[in-house]
C-alpha cells in the first residue's frame, strides 16, 4: 500500500486520475492537459502504473490508461476498518 500513499500524494497524479474516472485516455491526451513536460506525464503514469491504480494497454502506436478501481476498493475498505466504521 506504501506505492498507492505515494502515488496518491502529488496533486497532478490525483488529476490524471481524476481524468481516467471519466474514461481511458491515451497518454498523448493525458499530457494535453497539463502545462508540464511529456516526459514528466510519462513519470507520473509509471508511478500510478507501480501503485496498480491505473492500468496500461498498448493500441496501435497510443498507450491507453485506464483506472484500476479495485485497488480503491482496497483502500476504502482499509480505512473503514482504521476508522472502526467497517461493516461486519
Amino acid at each position: 500500500m506504501g506505492d498507492v500513499w505515494k502515488a496518491l500524494a502529488d496533486p497532478t497524479r490525483r488529476e490524471i486520475l481524476m481524468m481516467l474516472r471519466k474514461g481511458d485516455r491515451s497518454a498523448g491526451e493525458i499530457a494535453d492537459n497539463f502545462n508540464i513536460s511529456k516526459p514528466s506525464i510519462s513519470n507520473h503514469l509509471n508511478v500510478l502504473k507501480q501503485a496498480d491504480l491505473v492500468g496500461a494497454e498498448k493500441q496501435g502506436q497510443n498507450v491507453i490508461y485506464s483506472l484500476r478501481t479495485s485497488v480503491f476498493e482496497d483502500m476504502l475498505q482499509l480505512l473503514s476498518s482504521l476508522t472502526g466504521r467497517e461493516e461486519d
